[in-house]
């Protein structure tokens, strides 16, 4: 399959390539964004399901493909194997759903499209790439995409919400950079997979080595928005149209962690950790207080966006926590989270959009009150979203929160697996108020207008529904799937 390898550069360039193309048509045509972004995410979906295909047929499971025929460490290399299809699938399947949802809430202007198309390019960059400073480059035009599409919103206040989003992402970027370039300091390149034999031989314990971990993690941590360096995900989430709030919620932060367990196991590896044991305690430590701060403040939320912004920050420690076990068992969950969280917070910020649309703007938990009553489909879909996002059986959240916990308790960390599961109760405390108001109040406010949400609309978000409700059965099928990816990884 290596003569097809150049698949990979296709995946990337498309998105990135076609951003221009809005913007450039908006001289004659001012309403083509949307039809436009859409065949271009779709035809990537099409190749990337291609991409999968073709890594299950190889012995190894993985991909590489050297940009312009340039061999590494001169050239640029692009990476793929099961975990990044995993991700890639997802970002594809999320953008397609909010997609479908942009098509009546908007923004509809060419320019939002064009940077819609960019953000997929850039995250789409990171996962592929197999080169540190190509990812800081990705995760520069994810940045900026994601600053302008949040400030695209209608509400004043989304400008400041991006200038914060700004200036505290560029501090992230910062640290990662200077993290990047102690390695090229230490090693003369920043290709990869050369990179663990090198980083061995000048010595796990370097200070510069260490120095460069440090900065890495602490950068990513911002982008991932976990606590305490998580203060712009509110503002962002608050102002930014519903749609973009899906995505800067369900995709980014799983972007970013992608970037950090490839940072940690695939450059650094698990020699690094036998070696640092402080670190790998200090990143345990940091996830559990995100697991914990998140679900606090989502508990002091009455705003939707709010409430599952901070989620959020809960959710991605939660990942975190799997990534610092450290174990095949906990690594798989994590993963099994990312996708499962994906795809049922996207649905819920989605559906966040679509109550508004209907009901008048409504965003608070009073104002939720017997929606049910009018909205059956819409109020059933949130319920079983909800219940995925609490974590209870059989969810994708229930699965994956399970295998995390079970990781954990393999390396007898107890107290970590009681931690783990004993969130759910925190979780549940910021969701099933919003599942009781929906259901078991009268309903008093007003049905403004049914006619907004369309059937495409609703069949995303059955389908985000349904996926959330099933994948947790399919996961002893994932997990031999993407096995060979987990496996090396954790090696």
């Amino acid at each position: 399959m290596e003569e097809y390898s150049w698949l990979l550069a296709i995946i990337v360039l498309l998105p990135l390539i076609s951003a221009s193309v809005p913007i450039a048509a908006t001289i004659r045509w001012k309403n083509v964004g949307w039809a436009f972004a859409s065949v271009i995410v779709t035809a990537t979906l099409a190749m990337s399901a291609a991409l999968a295909w073709m890594i299950t047929q190889t012995d190894d499971r993985q991909l590489s493909h050297e940009l312009g025929g340039v061999e590494v460490p001169v050239g640029i290399e692009l990476f793929a194997d099961e975990f990044s299809v995993v991700v890639i699938l997802l970002v594809l399947l999320v953008c397609l759903g909010v997609l479908v949802y942009t098509r009546v809430d908007g923004p509809r202007g060419n320019a939002f499209y064009g940077g819609f198309l960019l953000l997929v390019g850039g995250m789409l960059g990171i996962l592929l790439t197999g080169d540190l400073f190509n990812m800081y480059v990705f995760l520069e035009i994810m940045a900026i995409s994601s600053y302008a599409l949040v400030a695209s919103s209608k509400y004043r206040w989304s400008t400041y919400a991006a200038f914060k989003y700004l200036l505290v992402g560029t501090v992230g970027a910062g640290f990662y950079l200077l993290g990047v370039a102690l390695i090229l300091a230490s090693t003369g390149t920043l290709t990869m997979r050369m990179l663990p034999e090198l980083l061995a031989d000048v010595g796990y314990t370097d200070p510069v080595v260490t120095a460069a971990f440090i900065l890495i993690a602490v950068g990513l941590a911002i982008k991932i928005a976990l606590f305490p360096v998580h203060t712009w995900l509110a503002d962002a989430h608050a102002s930014a149209p519903d749609g973009i709030s899906a995505v800067i919620s369900a995709l980014v932060p799983a972007v970013a962690m992608y970037a950090f367990v490839r940072v940690l196991f695939t450059v650094y590896t698990l020699d690094f950790l036998a070696a640092n044991p402080a670190i790998g305690n200090m990143l345990l430590v940091a996830a559990l207080f995100s697991l914990f701060a998140g679900s606090f403040f989502a508990l002091l939320q009455d705003h939707i966006k709010l409430v599952l912004a901070y989620s959020t920050v809960s959710q991605f420690g939660l990942i975190f926590v799997g990534i610092a076990i450290a174990n095949e068992t906990a690594v798989f969950g994590s993963i099994l989270q990312i996708f499962g969280h994906g795809i049922v917070k996207a649905s819920l910020f989605v559906l966040a959009g679509m109550f508004a649309l209907r009901f008048g703007g409504i965003r608070t938990l009073e104002e939720y009150a017997g929606v049910a009553k009018r909205a059956p489909v819409m109020a059933g879909a949130f319920a079983v979203l909800g219940i995925a996002m609490i974590g209870l059986p059989p969810t994708v959240g229930f699965v994956g929160k399970w295998y995390i916990a079970l990781g954990a308790f393999e390396e007898g960390m107890w107290v970590v697996s009681l931690l783990v599961l004993g969130s759910t109760l925190l979780s549940a405390g910021y969701i099933l108020p919003f599942i009781n108001r929906i259901y078991f109040h009268p309903f008093d406010g007003k049905d403004v207008d049914p006619a907004a949400i369309t059937k495409g609309m609703l069949i995303a978000i059955v389908i985000g529904a349904a996926l959330g409700l099933t994948l947790g059965f399919a996961s002893a099928e994932i997990q031999d799937a993407i096995s060979t990816s987990v496996d090396r990884l954790v090696a």
